[in-house]
C-alpha cells in the first residue's frame, strides 16, 4: 500500500506545477481509500491585510485537494474534474505554521461528487469547514 500511496502523492504533487498550488506551496501528504490530504504554509504570501489566513487561500486550498481527490477517486483519464460549488465556513484564525485540508467523500455519484473538507492548524484545532460539489465531464 505504501508504494500505491507514493505513487498517487507523486502523481498529485507533480501535476500542481506552474499552478495555482505550487504559487500557494500546496502540498499532499496522504491518501487512503476515501479521502485527501494537503498542507500549506501560512505565511505572509496568504495573510489578509491584518496578519491572519486569508478564507481565499483556505478556500484555494480545500478546492484544490477536493478536485485532486475527485481526479484520483474516478477516472481522471477519461473525465475532466470541475468544482461546481463551494462553500466555507472560518471558525478560526491562524497567522503562522500549516494548514491541513483532509477532503472526504461524501457522496461518489457518476456525475456528481460532494466532498468535505476539514481544514485544521498545526495543533489539529479546526479553522474551517468546506463542502464541495465537483462534476465529471466525459474527455472527448
Amino acid at each position: 500500500m505504501d508504494n500505491y500511496k507514493d505513487k498517487i502523492l507523486t502523481i498529485c504533487n507533480e501535476s500542481s506545477k506552474n499552478t495555482l498550488m505550487e504559487t500557494l506551496e500546496i502540498e499532499y501528504t496522504d491518501v487512503g481509500e476515501d479521502y485527501l490530504i494537503a498542507k500549506m504554509p501560512v505565511t505572509p504570501k496568504v495573510h489578509q491585510p491584518d496578519g491572519v489566513l486569508h478564507g481565499g487561500a483556505t478556500a484555494a486550498l480545500a478546492e484544490s485537494v477536493g478536485s485532486t481527490a475527485s481526479y484520483i477517486f474516478l477516472d481522471g483519464q477519461n473525465f475532466f474534474v470541475r468544482g461546481i460549488e463551494i462553500s466555507a465556513n472560518h471558525v478560526k484564525s491562524v497567522k503562522e505554521g500549516f494548514v491541513y485540508a483532509k477532503a472526504i467523500i461524501v457522496h461518489k455519484g457518476r456525475t456528481t461528487q460532494l466532498w468535505e473538507i476539514k481544514v485544521t492548524d498545526d495543533n489539529n484545532n479546526l479553522i474551517s469547514v468546506c463542502k464541495l460539489s465537483t462534476i465529471a465531464l466525459p474527455k472527448k
